[in-house]
């Protein structure tokens, strides 16, 4: 990258996000051994892909639960927000589905690793969520309705909700997104490279000029198909709602903007459909403001397109991971194209429509 100001920014936003280094895998003994001594837990631990930290599945005599540790370069502070709203939901709103973080058998909701450089990891246990995630089912517009609906509770019931590291530096964060334009010369096709720039003239004209007004509050910043848990067959369609890593304190608009992202372009005439019925879900139970709500297609593209480029640069930086990146990302640009021959006025006629028929 180079050293302008805004590339700068650029990559402190990215080194504070844990995307710019990579480290060494994290051994498997030493993790068992801290599960044995700090959590009583021992039995089968194996590794599973994820972006940033080591993540394994832990199968004993008698549960199955999630290990994270977290990479070398994430504060501290920033771990413990992920898990202080994760708790905070289990003691305020423990009807939803939130995944449960297990404590040490001293009470305690982390273990600290100290390397031998002198940095820390942070190693966690939660209870394993078992069943299909959405992005592996292929559900209908009221079944999307109810997975907007979960985040509209999730939303709601962290309203309240503070934390001292919640307004912590995240790439993800779309309200940083005209920030890191820099993201543009790591895509290699031109034509993306135009698609990109169009999505931050979109971006620069309508939102930046209302980010110092837009309602705010601690979100759960990654609401994608990957993170959400569901049972076709129940009549609680979602049954878990996992990975509070992009935890943030942003605009309220910028939340449901994720998943709708993700649903972009899943139905290629109607390229819109999918990411309307989740947003008249969200909506059922966390209002969006009307003058905020000719906002969301523009957040919703600015994520895809945000998530196209990161994926890029990090492909490019970590050949390792390429397969497992580029796999999430395949369809973005095709599906950013597809989704920009419909207005955004047309779009927000659609979400207001979709709101007033499922209210």
């Amino acid at each position: 990258m180079n050293t302008s100001p805004a590339a700068n920014l650029a990559q402190r936003l990215l080194e504070e996000s844990g995307l710019t280094s990579s480290h060494e895998p994290i051994d498997v003994t030493l993790v068992s051994f801290f599960l044995e001594e700090h959590y009583r837990l021992n039995g089968r631990l194996g590794r599973l892909a994820t972006e940033k930290d080591d993540t394994f599945r832990l199968s004993t005599d008698s549960s199955t639960y999630l290990v994270k540790v977290s990479p070398p370069d994430e504060a501290e502070a920033v771990v413990a927000l992920q898990t202080a709203a994760m708790r905070y939901l289990e003691t305020t709103a423990s009807h939803l589905p939130v995944q449960r973080v297990k404590l040490t058998a001293g009470g305690d909701d982390h273990v600290t690793i100290r390397l031998n450089d002198g940095r820390t990891r942070v190693l966690r246990v939660f209870d394993f969520v078992e069943g299909q995630v959405l992005a592996d089912v292929n559900p209908d517009a009221a079944r999307l309705a109810e997975a907007g609906e979960m985040l509209g509770l999730i939303d709601v019931a962290l309203r309240p909700f503070t934390h001292p590291a919640d307004r912590r530096g995240l790439a993800w964060d779309i309200r940083h997104f005209h920030q890191l334009t820099e993201l543009v010369e790591h895509t290699p096709n031109p034509e993306h490279r135009q698609l990109a720039r169009s999505i931050f003239r979109l971006f620069g004209e309508n939102i930046v000029p209302r980010l110092g007004d837009l309602e705010t509050q601690v979100i759960h910043g990654d609401f994608s198909p990957y993170n959400i848990v569901v049972d076709p067959k129940s009549d609680h369609f979602v049954t878990g709602v996992i990975d509070f890593g992009d935890t943030v304190r942003s605009a309220v608009i910028f939340d449901p903007a994720v998943p709708m992202a993700n649903l972009l372009g899943r139905t290629p005439d109607h390229p819109w459909r999918d990411a309307c019925a989740f947003a008249a879900g969200y909506q059922r139970e966390r209002p969006i403001q009307a003058s905020e709500l000719s906002l969301l297609p523009i957040a919703a593209l600015a994520r895809l397109t945000l998530r196209a480029l990161i994926t890029n640069w990090r492909a490019e930086r970590a050949p390792e991971r390429r397969e497992y990146l580029l796999g999430h990302a395949k369809d973005d640009w095709t599906n950013i194209e597809r989704s920009l021959t419909v207005s955004p006025d047309d779009v927000v006629a659609q979400l207001r429509e979709a709101r007033h028929g499922h209210s």
